[in-house]
């Protein structure tokens, strides 16, 4: 399973994670607060914005009975109709184009959620160098196989999808001419809980389906993102907002600026200490050795004298003999006076 090439950016096992700032409709229809909140994720380290393009009448029908509205009690959105909350999440066609420019100009990728074939047409005029498919979307086998023929990169979610779910996607993604795809693990619950996030699940997906597996994290804080990387991740989706208290749609589960700038750096140090299998000390330990313990003389013996409990302790530092010879020298003679503090060697004694 090699490296990805994404754009400009290598994304994979040997290179630190790949972060994503999700802007999703966090800048409740305002193209100042959405190109702000872009200079703020470069600020705060991301290697790239994601946009979700869709019209409210190409996600749902605007239609009021039940099955159109969450009913859900618990649900951040409990009682809204869909059409209604996916017109106020909308990120306008037309802010695509400058947020994408901004974005680049930063020095992130810039790149979108299509919802329909007409918005992957849209987003490749663009020139993206990937698509993500959402959790949601992951069953639209017509929207994978349309955004898989543009013969780029695809980043896919998981959610709520079976094993078997997973493997029509992925086929689907494949026999459309897809050859580099990421799977993102993802608990499609707003916001997720780390009980039921099951990290655990990122390497048997590995293992599964033999490509790239990161996290789309809807979790508050940073701990589940970083607790990924320690278990393969390549990629953290993270969604992003200005000011929680401000409001926006998916402001509960989103990271402020400093919180996003955390989840960068923490990820990279969780990729920096997985290293390799290593026992013995590291080169930067070697000088650490000589504050291990060893057998040094504790009270002046005469020569001719009996190496006892008494006159011998194992202490810091490792300059005498290792603690695993303690029995080997007690009982024997002194060959010559021997002053405390004296690192004990075998030539000391008989």
């Amino acid at each position: 399973m090699g490296d990805i090439l994404i754009g400009d950016r290598l994304i994979g096992p040997s290179q630190p994670p790949f972060v994503i700032a999700e802007l999703s409709g966090n800048h409740q229809q305002n193209l100042d607060l959405a190109l702000a909140m872009v200079d703020a994720a470069a600020k705060a380290g991301a290697d790239a914005i994601k946009l979700q393009t869709f019209t409210a009448d190409s996600m749902t029908l605007d239609v009021d009975n039940e099955h159109f509205v969450i009913q859900e009690k618990d649900s951040l959105w409990s009682g809204e109709s869909l059409h209604a909350l996916y017109q106020k999440a909308a990120t306008p066609y037309d802010w695509h184009k400058p947020l994408f420019d901004k974005a680049k100009a930063l020095g992130m990728l810039a790149f979108s959620s299509p919802f329909d074939a007409a918005a992957v047409d849209f987003l490749d005029d663009l020139d993206v160098p990937c698509f993500k498919i959402a959790s949601f979307e992951l069953t639209d086998l017509p929207l994978i196989r349309k955004a898989a023929s543009k013969n780029k990169p695809l980043i896919m979610s998981t959610g709520m999808a079976s094993l078997s779910e997973i493997e029509y996607a992925v086929k689907t993604a494949k026999k459309a001419g897809c050859k580099d795809i990421i799977l993102l693990k993802c608990t499609s619950t707003y916001p997720a809980l780390p009980t039921n996030t099951n990290l655990a699940t990122i390497p048997n997906l590995v293992d599964a389906f033999g490509c790239q597996v990161g996290l789309s994290d809807h979790t508050a804080g940073v701990g589940v993102s970083v607790a990924s990387v320690a278990l393969g991740a390549t990629v953290i989706e993270k969604h992003f907002v200005l000011d929680r208290a401000a409001g926006g749609v998916d402001a509960a589960f989103s990271l402020e600026p400093e919180e996003f700038a955390s989840l960068v750096t923490e990820t990279q140090r969780a990729h920096q200490a997985l290293g390799q299998v290593t026992y013995g000390g590291t080169l930067a330990e070697d000088k650490s050795k000589q504050y291990r313990r060893s057998i040094y003389v504790s009270e002046d013996i005469p020569q001719g004298g009996v190496l006892t409990e008494k006159n011998l302790r194992i202490v810091r530092p490792a300059f005498g003999l290792a603690p695993k010879n303690w029995e080997k020298v007690l009982g024997k003679l002194a060959k010559h006076a021997l002053q405390k503090g004296t690192a004990l060697d075998w030539s000391m004694f008989e």
